[in-house]
């Protein structure tokens, strides 16, 4: 019995196939299947059923699971434990993030890397809501969250950026001397935002909705430069953070929205207990420091 052959059980058993499991562990399938084998073969029974879509763990293999997470905790801890006492920082942090943050995070995880070389880094990217519900389960030690007024239940954040969502036109737009505008006045018009997914588009759909207006969002760009190009060439009002918009007042009129305000706010975020491993506090505790 080897201790692979104990995770890729784990795996199988968690994620309910024999590809997603070999995903996660970035392994070839078969090589998962024919090592699990090899187990069922040495204690004589069959560990996991294979007979429906969904696999699933045999009243043998319930039995094993329990045994099989404790041997591997133990290796862990035992690693932990030698890291803790030589200095040296070993295991995996887990970070999510939005699209297009506007923070530097290559330079921040390649400093961290420089002080921690044996600690695995894991970046993904996804939407608020996503990320969130991966922080609450443990997938994700930290994530960089759009959020508005109120941090997600269990989550605690500390403020990257708080800026104001303004609207932009191109200077030869109908409403480009107006300078303020209130949400309704822009409805009739087509809309160019970033993509669904982005934190601005998020505190704009949740605007519109609490406002009962339905805009017509007719582009959509994962840039906000490309936004702001878009706008510039009058095919549309451009929904862009302040400070990118009035750096641009060369080709953007910048219109201030009122009724209601729009405000964006970039957070790093974590689980209120906080990360489970040491490498995951010590990704966090580097995030926090650099990030005020």
């Amino acid at each position: 019995m080897e201790l692979h052959q104990l995770a890729y059980l784990v795996a199988v058993a968690e994620e309910g196939s024999f590809t997603r499991a070999a995903e996660k562990l970035l392994v070839s399938q078969p090589g998962v299947s024919a090592q699990i084998r090899r187990l069922e073969r040495e204690l004589g029974e069959d560990l996991l059923d294979r007979s429906d879509r969904t696999v699933r763990p045999t009243a043998v293999g319930e039995v094993v699971l329990p045994y099989a997470r404790a041997a591997l905790a133990a290796v862990d801890g035992a690693r932990i434990a030698v890291s803790e006492l030589t200095g040296l920082l070993r295991g995996r942090a887990a970070l999510g993030t939005v699209t297009s943050p506007n923070i530097d995070l290559a330079g921040l995880l390649a400093d961290f890397h420089e002080l921690h070389p044996m600690v695995e880094i894991a970046l993904s990217a996804g939407d608020t809501d996503q990320l969130a519900a991966q922080l609450m389960t443990g997938q994700l030690d930290a994530a960089v969250l759009s959020i508005g007024a109120t941090a997600p239940d269990g989550l605690s954040v500390q403020v990257i950026v708080d800026q104001p969502i303004v609207a932009a036109v191109g200077h030869q737009h109908e409403l480009a001397d107006r300078g303020v505008a209130a949400l309704a006045d822009l409805a009739g018009w087509p809309l160019i935002s970033l993509p669904r997914g982005s934190g601005l588009r998020a505190r704009l759909d949740e605007a519109c909705a609490a406002s009962a207006m339905f805009p017509r969002v007719a582009f959509e760009a994962s840039s906000p430069e490309v936004v702001a190009d878009l706008a510039a060439r009058g095919l549309g009002v451009a929904f862009l953070p302040g400070p990118f918009a009035e750096f641009r007042k060369d080709r953007l009129a910048v219109l201030h929205i009122e009724q209601p305000e729009l405000r964006g706010r970039l957070v790093l975020a974590w689980r209120a207990t906080g990360p489970a491993s040491p490498a995951g506090r010590a990704l966090l505790s580097h995030l926090r420091s650099h990030l005020r």
